[in-house]
């Protein structure tokens, strides 16, 4: 393990994520944190040169689809229940001046 976790790290690391941590709890995070960054290491260690850098693994497409009434011509069974209506729409108090 390259990557030393020091105990004052692992110390401000706990109180940022406002955890209390047990002396085994830090000494886990601290093997926990360094095998981190030995893979990050190793990971640096590939030849990225010619790769264009993305936003995301997958293509991202528009997912909206057409905004198409279904049940427009139900009114009246909408406003079956309203306390109080107008035409054909609910009616509400007032509530600003």
């Amino acid at each position: 393990m390259a990557n030393i976790i020091s105990d004052e790290t692992i110390e401000y690391v706990g109180i940022l994520a406002k955890l209390e941590l047990s002396d085994a709890e830090k000494e886990k995070a601290k093997q926990d944190l360094g095998n981190m960054l030995d893979y990050i290491d190793k990971l640096n260690e590939l030849d990225t040169a010619g790769v264009e850098p993305m936003s995301h693994v997958f293509p991202v497409n528009n997912v909206f689809r057409e905004d198409v009434v279904t049940n427009g011509d139900e009114y009246e069974k909408i406003l079956a229940n309203a306390p109080d209506k107008k035409d054909r729409a609910f009616k509400v108090p007032k509530t600003v001046e």
